[in-house]
């Protein structure tokens, strides 16, 4: 348990369990999640009474809470719900990382506010949390072909060259995530917002 329990942030990645949603476009959130995990040294466990992953440590210097809601994506507002009711969280404190269809592969937007824009995990967590005023990392992991269907692209792996270069991409995530912890969200949106598809390398 923290001291100084108003400080904590939630650190919120969305998707799916299970080893079939494993590196999946819609399973960004778990992947950069786990990706932080490591980075920090932090153990994430699966606490019965959340329905999630959860582990604590600090990041920059902050208190954090790392949660994969594993009620499904489509349900992650109710673990999320629990989990700051409990420690009497405000939304504001909430950051949630998510694949975003909008953006292409590689672009990354961070935004606080904004409407759902059609995701179910992110309208779960506004039900739930009774608020849109947390902090959302918005990750591009493209469109789907026009003879695709949105929903079996979101499920489907990423491609190899898009693979290789995720951890390129999760650090320059964690960067922006650091920015916002450390200074504020202007500071953090100058650099996160400035991302674009066109950085990454010619394969991907």
């Amino acid at each position: 348990m923290f001291a100084g329990v108003g400080s904590m942030r939630l650190l919120v990645g969305l998707g799916n369990p299970g080893a079939e949603y494993e590196l999946t476009r819609h399973n960004i959130g778990f992947i950069f999640l786990d990706f932080l995990a490591d980075r920090h040294g932090i153990t994430l466990k699966y606490e019965k009474k959340w329905d999630a992953e959860v582990g604590r440590g600090t990041v920059e210097g902050q208190p954090v809470m790392l949660v994969k809601p594993l009620t499904y994506m489509n349900r992650s507002g109710l673990a999320v719900g629990k989990i700051v009711r409990y420690f009497q969280l405000e939304p504001e404190t909430v950051v949630v990382f998510h694949d975003e269809l909008d953006l292409p592969f590689g672009a990354c937007r961070l935004a606080r506010g904004r409407g759902a824009g059609g995701h179910n995990g992110i309208k779960s967590l506004m039900e739930h949390l009774g608020s849109r005023d947390f902090t959302r990392f918005r990750i591009g992991v493209g469109r789907p072909p026009a003879s695709r269907a949105a929903a079996g692209f979101v499920l489907s792996r990423f491609s190899r060259a898009e693979t290789q270069a995720l951890e390129k991409l999760l650090t320059f995530f964690e960067q922006g995530l650091e920015l916002l912890l450390s200074r504020d969200l202007q500071t953090a949106m100058n650099l996160v917002n400035a991302s674009t598809a066109a950085a990454l390398p010619e394969s991907v």
